[in-house]
Formats: structure tokens, C-alpha cells, sequence
């Protein structure tokens, strides 16, 4: 009985998908690049993180998706702690998140579909092309599912990655400076996608040098700066 219990629990709506008590994070022996943070996101909801160059904001998604510990500090994601989850229990955590990272990491060898099929074959989907239309629909790419990743404009890549990391339908969405590379045209759209994803349901945290778009937003705007939120 305990098994079947813990996983209901796992899989029970969360009122907050992820919260940092108290947590530093630094690199080798080099200062802190987060000190003392503390952060709560609730289910649905949308932030900006803003902050210089340099500043941690990278380094505190990375916090969120699992690819750094902290130094101090605890890490709540979906309801559990994973300040020191082993790595075989990562994965599935991480499927409930989609990430949007700053350099795109599009396989230049698949196709747009296939870039955005990725994640659901490694989660053994069979059926999954009827999705994968679907959201390459959703982000303006139907006409360009067939072309590779090279042959794609800036703002095209950034929607494929977009495209790739929500198709999942995950519960938390984390964007790394997903506007630094476009126009200012091109980031309202992508400002749009980001809004109508958070509309059905889904935590936003987008992390931005655009401090006037993200005031434009209307969401929630977060500032690191000296290694402390505010």
C-alpha cells in the first residue's frame, strides 16, 4: 500500500509548483552568486525575473530545473523536497516542466516536427503526431514542420523551442532570456505565447534583461541583483 500511496501523492494538484527556502549557490570557491534566497510559485502563476548580466538569474533556473544543487538551502518542486533527490528520481521530475533554454538547443540534423516530437518519443508516446501539429500550429510553424532548424529565422527557432518545450504539457515553464535574440515585434509574439500558456493553467518563469517588456506584461516581476531576489 505504501507504494500506490506515494505516487497518488505525487501525482495530487500542488497549490505551489516550486519554492527555494533560504538558498546560496555559488560556483568552485568563487563568492556566492545567489545568497539567502527565498522564492514562491504558486500553480498558474506568471513571473518575470529581471536582473544585469551576470546577475544569477541563469543560475537560479538552473536551481529550478535540476542541473545545479544549491550550496545551502532547500528546493521544493511539485509538492516534494529535492534539495537532495537521488538522480535516478530526476527525470520524472523534470518531465513535469518544460524549459526554454537561452542558445535553443534545436538538433540541427531533425526536422521542426521532429525537434518538437523529441521529448514525447523519450516519454514513449507512439501517438504523438496529432500533438505535434498541433503546437507547431500554435507557435506559427505549420508551413515550416518540414524544415531543419538551419533554415529557420531567429524568431522561428525560438518559437520551435518554445513548441518543443510545452508540447509535453508540463505544470512549470522556464524561459532563459527567451526575447534576447529578436525584434521587438518578435518578442510581443512571443510575450502572447507565453501569456496564452500561462492562461490555461501553467506557471510561467521567464527570465529577462527586458525590464520594459516585462512591465508591459502585467506579471509578477522579480529582480536579482547582488546575488539577492527582491
Amino acid at each position: 500500500m505504501v507504494e500506490p500511496a506515494r505516487r497518488a501523492a505525487e501525482s495530487a494538484p500542488v497549490s505551489e509548483v516550486a519554492r527555494l527556502s533560504g538558498v546560496s549557490f555559488g560556483y568552485g570557491g568563487a563568492p556566492g552568486v545567489l545568497r539567502d534566497v527565498n522564492l514562491s510559485v504558486p500553480a498558474g502563476s506568471f513571473h518575470f525575473l529581471t536582473g544585469p548580466s551576470g546577475a544569477g538569474k541563469t543560475s537560479l533556473l538552473r536551481l529550478l530545473t535540476l542541473t545545479a544543487r544549491p550550496t545551502q538551502g532547500r528546493i521544493r518542486l511539485f509538492g516534494q523536497d529535492v534539495t537532495e533527490a537521488p538522480r535516478r528520481d530526476l527525470p520524472a521530475l523534470r518531465r513535469r516542466m518544460g524549459v526554454v533554454f537561452q542558445d535553443f538547443r534545436l538538433l540541427d540534423h531533425l526536422t521542426a516536427f521532429d525537434n518538437v516530437a523529441l521529448p514525447l518519443r523519450l516519454a514513449g508516446r507512439q501517438d504523438y503526431a496529432a500533438d505535434v501539429r498541433e503546437m507547431l500550429a500554435w507557435v506559427g510553424l505549420t508551413k515550416r514542420m518540414e524544415a531543419y532548424p538551419p533554415q529557420l529565422s531567429g524568431g522561428e527557432q525560438q518559437r520551435l523551442a518554445i513548441a518543443r518545450a510545452v508540447v509535453v504539457k508540463p505544470e512549470l515553464v522556464l524561459a532563459d532570456e527567451p526575447t534576447a535574440s529578436v525584434d521587438a515585434a518578435m518578442a510581443e509574439r512571443l510575450l502572447g505565447l507565453f501569456q496564452a500558456l500561462n492562461r490555461l493553467g501553467v506557471a510561467v518563469v521567464v527570465a529577462t534583461h527586458d525590464r520594459a517588456l516585462a512591465d508591459r506584461s502585467g506579471a509578477a516581476v522579480l529582480r536579482i541583483e547582488g546575488g539577492r531576489l527582491s
